[in-house]
Parts: C-alpha cells; sequence; structure tokens
C-alpha cells in the first residue's frame, strides 16, 4: 500500500501488480458474491509490441489492500495474433466472465481481423473456462451488460466501409448459445468513434464513446430505447479529452466514469497519455439531447510522472459500503507497466452536500 488517508477524505492507493519483466496493462475488476475481488490484466511486451501476450486475472480477499499472485487466464501467444483488452463482470448467477478480443497486428490500408472469445469461472476466478467463441468483431470490446431481463451485450468497434472508426453492438438472449446484431451504436462523419461503454439506466441504455481524433475532443453518447439493437444519432457529452470511458449507475442513482484525459496537441507519442479522471454525473444528464443541459464533476485519479507516460485504461466497482474501487494501469515510477488500484467515496466530489 502506498498511502494510508482516511477513505473518505482521501483517495488510497494500492500497488496490484508490479512485474519488471512484463508490460501489465488494460485491467478490469469485477466484485464476486463472496466479497472477492478478481482483477484481470494483459502481460505484453509494450505497449506498441505485441509480439506476447497473456491474460492473466489476480484475486483479493480484504477489498484490495493485498493481492494473490497472478494466474495465467489464457496461453502465451506469440507470433501474429494477441490478446488485447480483457473485460470482467460477476454474473447474476455468480459466475464471472471474462471476454477479450484476439487480434491480428494492423496492416496498412487494411482493417485487422479479430475475435472476441469469453472465458467463465465458477470458483471466483481461480480456473477458467475453455472459451466460447462469439460473432463479435472489433478491438477494445466494452464488458458483458447483462440487462434484468436476461439478455447480455457486448460492444466492440471497428472500420466502417467509409474508412472512419464505428461502434457496435451484439447481443444475445441465451447465454451466448445465439447472437444477433451488429447494432450501429456510433457512426459520424469526421469522427471517430469507439470503444464504447453501455450504461444500463434500466428503461434506456447510454453508450459514451470515445472520440479518436486525437485533438481533445468531447466524449460522446447514444441512447436505446429497444434493448440495443437501435441507437439515437450521437452527441458530445462534457467530458473533454475522453479516451476509454467507462460508466455505471451507483446505488444512489448517480453515474460514476473513469477515463483517461488526452489533451491533444502537437505528437501524441512521449507525453500524450499522463492523467486518469474519475466524473460524476447524473441520469439526466446522460438522457440530455444537448452538451450545455448536461453536467459532470471531474477529478484527478492519478498522473503519470514517466517520461514515457502511458495509463488510463481503468475498470471499477462499489462496494456495498459505497466506496469505489478502481484499477488502472500507469508507468509513473516502474520500469514498466504496472497496476494500481484505488479506493475513495463519491463523498469526495463536494464539501458539504451538494446543491440541487
Amino acid at each position: 500500500m502506498l498511502n494510508t488517508t482516511t477513505h473518505d477524505q482521501k483517495i488510497r492507493t494500492f500497488s496490484i501488480s508490479n512485474d519488471p519483466d512484463w508490460y501489465e496493462a488494460f485491467p478490469d475488476v469485477a466484485l464476486t458474491k463472496s466479497g472477492r475481488l478478481v482483477c484481470t490484466f494483459a502481460e505484453c511486451v509494450h505497449h506498441g509490441d505485441r509480439s506476447q501476450t497473456r491474460i492473466v486475472c489476480c484475486h483479493s480477499d480484504d477489498c484490495g489492500e493485498t493481492w494473490s499472485d497472478k494466474r495465467a487466464v489464457t496461453e502465451l501467444k506469440k507470433g501474429e495474433l494477441f490478446y488485447n483488452c480483457a473485460r470482467i463482470v460477476a454474473l447474476r448467477n455468480g459466475r464471472l466472465a471474462l471476454n477479450v478480443d484476439c487480434c491480428e497486428p494492423p496492416q496498412k490500408g487494411v482493417e485487422r481481423s479479430t475475435s472476441n472469445i469469453i472465458y467463465f469461472s465458477e470458483d471466483d476466478g481461480m480456473t477458467w473456462s475453455d472459451p466460447m467463441q462469439t460473432p463479435v468483431q472489433g478491438i477494445v470490446p466494452d464488458r458483458i451488460i447483462e440487462r434484468a431481463d436476461g439478455r447480455w451485450l457486448i460492444a466492440a468497434h471497428g472500420q466502417s466501409n467509409a474508412g472512419r472508426l464505428v461502434q457496435r453492438v451484439w447481443w444475445t438472449d441465451d447465454q451466448g448459445a445465439s447472437w444477433q446484431g451488429p447494432g450501429i451504436v456510433g457512426d459520424l462523419e469526421d469522427h471517430q468513434l469507439c470503444e464504447a461503454s453501455i450504461i444500463d439506466l434500466g428503461d434506456v441504455l447510454v453508450a459514451l464513446m470515445r472520440e479518436n481524433s486525437f485533438d481533445g475532443r468531447d466524449a460522446f453518447k447514444s441512447m436505446s430505447y429497444d434493448g440495443g439493437e437501435h441507437w439515437t444519432t450521437p452527441v458530445r457529452f462534457p467530458l473533454p479529452g475522453c479516451h476509454r470511458p467507462v460508466g455505471g449507475q451507483l446505488s444512489d442513482g448517480r453515474v460514476l466514469i473513469t477515463h483517461r484525459y488526452m489533451q491533444g496537441g502537437k505528437g501524441w507519442v512521449g507525453y500524450w497519455t499522463q492523467n486518469t479522471f474519475v466524473a460524476l454525473t447524473d441520469r439526466e444528464s446522460l438522457l440530455a439531447e444537448r452538451r450545455s443541459d448536461a453536467w459532470a464533476r471531474i477529478m484527478p485519479l492519478d498522473f503519470d510522472r514517466s517520461p514515457e507516460s502511458d495509463t488510463g485504461y481503468t475498470g471499477w466497482i462499489q462496494f456495498p459500503d459505497g466506496d469505489i474501487y478502481v484499477v488502472n494501469y500507469i508507468m509513473d515510477d516502474a520500469a514498466k507497466a504496472q497496476i494500481r488500484g484505488y479506493r475513495f467515496s463519491p463523498d469526495m466530489f463536494y464539501v458539504g452536500a451538494p446543491k440541487d
């Protein structure tokens, strides 16, 4: 543990994994019914070198204070195919579901071929099933969204016929036995929409998306009122420079979003991704038709001091006591990227009671 201040006043920071032999990145976390935290992430040579990759996981039985050694979920891949960004969720039946995209390196002018597979664990992440194949095509998938009616959704993005990034979603009503889609979540001329995070608000789904033009543009959002099959035209949401949003509704109804901040400017190598933010908003803002009708309070979560800074892909859960636990990858004081955890109370967003 790096510091131990009172959780309702400060962000407490923890080391989850810091292995000098691997570039550890792109984590996610789930909270099981037993109270265990299970964190998954990728091992690779470097963010820009995926010649060797593996998906691993570790667990914590003390609310993220200490973490177990890593365990392999997949085999070590070498060569053309590589594992990219794994996501994990605790399903209502108690199983853990871990989905990950398996990619070919991109070639000039040709979209990379990708497949998305799902692993299941019946024992809180100690062992994993053989992979279930899905028809989902695209990279950086969202975690599985499990709706109250039993429908699962997986979002991933790829390239449209027009050459721009387009965000898509697939769905299954029988736990993966058959799939439908894709539905088009976001596709806008002169924009690059990707890395969607779908937030289930009950009667409506809201997808927050990264805009990938690398010039500090806002996040975009679209809505679905039919379980993810059709989506509204994307509009801006007041999270400037937002990369890889991860959103969800808190127990009190408010909405939390973690994301990388990428401001744009001269070049984007070296100092392009230094900050990880966490934002608080509400249902009304997510459903607002105009940017000016939405609000978000944005709080710094961590800053990457490394001259080769690389950070900002996150996952998070909320504990029964209301506290938030975020997982993130960051270079900072490590030779290669490491995995950190952060615990804080949503009350940190305000001193005193928030205004109505």
